[in-house]
């Protein structure tokens, strides 16, 4: 049997680099939102827009990028998406209206999709089974580590220089993600242009949507990861606006979030060297299960507070690391012939999930009724979709 082209620090360590682009995108941006928001003179609603488009940018550039990395190769669409990215930052830095941030912040969601669907197809191209979960374990210790410092990174430079500053690290960091594809990713795929007719894609996403195998695990992930992102369009308002915390504050309570979660998920590495990944699962959803709850009971049975809002997203956070390298890998191994478009479909349902959470929190009358309804109901069926994995499917 060959050895993999990547090893697996390697392709963690470049991977998680990679993946983190999307979300870190989010975390050092939203401490600036309501500052942008009164700067451009616009309203709330344009505010959570900037963030909302982002999700669309970056939902359907999954699905492109990932059919398109089948047929084109995973390098090659890398750093055409990466270079789009880093061009959409640099017209988020000069944007001159609410409008055009918005439609800035939507291709700066597309080119940075790349990184979620890239990494983890080529993690499945190289690796399998309880490997891949640690792979895939590493590179949530990575990304955790960035989104835990991200948001208070946000706040210092939005104190210091306003949000172009802001923008400018997010250039800084596309190009450093652009160099390093290009450095340091190996090709594992040849160029098939058969793979790119629009009916070869449309068969691969009805294959992978009809497959239980695939569906349970993605529907975990979804679920789980979709509430964490989702909840970017409403904490800021809940926490800065509506509870009155500085935006340094709110800084603190994402560290609070991401810490955990990379605590959970080095936790969760230690646990998989004595126990197969997927006996982490149901461990993972009964604890997001309780972070649910006692976010029901944070936001309308108790005063809302920092505390009674940021404790159980941390513990849901925390469940949720010990559930997802088994999720994850489960989703991407059901089908490795269309790992690509397993990779695309898995990102594009958390993303869009998250998405939805941020469209549909316009509709409640305030932030608090948002977050205690919508983000709880995401965690539940994540949750159940997980241990319905693991009793019907699981290896």
């Amino acid at each position: 049997m060959s050895s993999p082209a990547m090893s697996e620090r390697r392709l963690g360590t470049v991977g998680a680099i990679m993946v983190a682009l999307g979300p870190l995108s989010v975390a050092i941006y939203t401490p600036a939102l309501p500052e942008i928001v009164a700067g451009f003179g616009a309203n709330d609603a344009a505010g959570n827009l900037t963030i909302s488009v982002f999700y669309i940018g970056l939902a359907l550039g999954q699905l492109l990028c990932g059919l398109l990395s089948d047929g084109l190769g995973r390098r090659n669409v890398a750093l055409v998406f990466f270079s789009l990215y880093v061009l959409a930052a640099i017209a988020c830095f000069f944007a001159p209206s609410i409008g055009w941030l918005i439609a800035a912040r939507a291709l700066q969601g597309v080119g940075a999709s790349a990184g979620l669907v890239i990494s983890r197809a080529l993690v499945r191209d190289m690796f399998t089974g309880q490997a891949s979960s640690r792979i895939l374990n590493m590179m949530a210790i990575i990304i955790a580590a960035g989104p835990a410092m991200a948001p208070a990174l946000g706040s210092v430079l939005l104190a210091v220089g306003g949000s172009q500053w802001i923008f400018a690290t997010m250039i800084v960091h596309g190009v450093a993600v652009l160099l390093l594809t290009g450095l340091f990713i190996v090709e594992t795929v040849g160029i098939d242009l058969s793979r790119l007719r629009p009916m070869a894609m449309l068969r691969s996403m009805g294959v992978l949507l009809a497959s239980r195998s695939f569906l349970l695990p993605a529907l975990c992930t979804a679920g789980c990861a979709g509430a964490i992102y989702g909840q970017a369009s409403i904490l800021p308002f809940l926490l800065i606006s509506h509870l009155g915390i500085t935006p340094q504050q709110f800084g603190v309570g994402m560290f609070l979030q991401s810490g955990v979660y990379m605590l959970a998920s080095l936790w969760t590495r230690w646990l998989m060297r004595r126990f197969p990944a997927p006996q982490l699962v149901p461990w993972g959803a009964a604890i997001a299960l309780a972070g649910a709850a006692s976010l029901v009971a944070g936001t309308f049975w108790l005063e809302p507070n920092f505390w009674t809002i940021m404790l159980p997203v941390a513990l849901y956070a925390f469940g949720y690391a010990h559930a997802a390298p088994a999720a994850m890998t489960a989703a991407f191994a059901a089908h490795p012939d269309r790992a690509g478009a397993a990779s695309a479909l898995h990102g594009f349902m958390q993303i869009g999930t998250g998405f939805c959470i941020g469209l549909l929190a316009t509709l409640f009358p305030g932030p608090v009724e948002a977050m205690g309804i919508l983000i709880p109901a995401s965690i539940t069926l994540g949750a159940l979709a997980g241990l319905a994995w693991y009793r019907l499917d699981r290896p």
